[in-house]
């Protein structure tokens, strides 16, 4: 063999063992990767009980209960489903009705979503990208009303 083959044969070997590291790196990632559900996909997909996975939608109006205990139960909605929510924990200063968040936890046996982690918007303006397209295609969504929101913002 002459010096340029088993150089070419070294860079080869090295790109086939590189290649197999990063193809095992992200197959581990992905068993641990939860994606993003609107309460519609979860009622359509009828998710396993214990699996974990991300919640994301509105805070259903007048569906705030603070009065079991350390529990909070709550609604969330994408205007066409909603699924109950049970958190224990301190929520966010930002959560409230009508506000987008993000859970995650899983569904147990009676169709509830115990979260352990409730994340809120951070402004005025912020929305969960999968939750805005859903509110877009079913015309839920108020445009007037989110470029107020936006100016409100820009002037404060």
């Amino acid at each position: 063999m002459t010096r340029k083959q088993k150089r070419l044969g070294l860079i080869g070997l090295a790109g086939l063992v590189l290649g197999s590291a990063v193809g095992l790196v992200l197959y581990g990632l992905s068993s641990s990767v939860t994606y993003f559900q609107s309460p519609s996909d979860i009622a359509e997909q009828q998710v396993a009980v214990g699996q974990r996975i991300r919640l994301g939608g509105l805070v259903e109006d007048d569906s705030v209960d603070k009065s079991r205990g350390s529990v909070v139960h709550f609604r969330v909605t994408d205007q066409a489903e909603a699924i109950p929510v049970a958190y224990k924990g301190i929520l966010p200063d930002l959560f409230r009705e009508g506000q987008g968040i993000i859970a995650e936890g899983y569904m147990d046996e009676k169709g509830v979503f115990i979260a352990d982690t409730v994340l809120a918007k951070h402004d005025e303006s912020y929305m969960p990208k999968e939750v805005y397209e859903t509110l877009k295609e079913d015309g839920h969504w108020m445009e007037e009303e989110q470029a107020a929101a936006e100016q409100t913002s820009k002037v404060n």
